[in-house]
């Protein structure tokens, strides 16, 4: 497995990743209303590329395929970590927080899903609190989470 810079020509595929990940690892923790609310599978590409680009992006990569990809902006704030869905458990995750958290200095905060939780507290990172965040009329519950380095 590879490690990379993010790249324009990755942003369909980082988004299908995302919306199946989310639809099929997620959906122990969340109902099928919330699923299809937080992953629509409308994605704006230009807004997803344009986000990428203004943060440090990276995807980790086998034999030309993504495998998961995460990113974080100059404040220290994660915003997405994914890994696909027949590929979890093998590290990945980690790999990309490991490159994503030695990028910035300072503390870094997460919004954490239900089912991210247990990944980032193994990692060092504590609650600050638990939220509901409103999509289209649906709650969904994650949790602002903060590490010091």
């Amino acid at each position: 497995m590879k490690i990379r810079r993010y790249q324009e020509s990755d942003c369909r595929e980082l988004t299908e990743l995302f919306y199946n990940t989310v639809h099929i690892v997620n959906a122990k923790d969340y109902t099928k209303e919330q699923l299809d609310v937080w992953a629509t599978g409308q994605t704006d590409l230009e807004r997803w590329n344009q986000s990428f680009q203004a943060h440090y992006s990276i995807v980790a990569v086998e034999n030309g395929v993504i495998l998961g990809f995460g990113d974080i902006d100059k404040t220290g704030y994660l915003d997405r970590l994914f890994v696909h869905a027949e590929h979890q458990r093998k590290g990945i995750a980690t790999a990309i927080c490991d490159q994503l958290e030695q990028a910035v200095p300072g503390k870094i905060t997460t919004h954490a899903s239900i089912t991210a939780k247990p990944f980032f507290e193994k990692r060092g990172y504590k609650v600050i609190k638990k939220q509901e965040v409103e999509r289209q009329g649906i709650f969904l519950t994650n949790f602002v989470m903060e590490k010091e380095k």
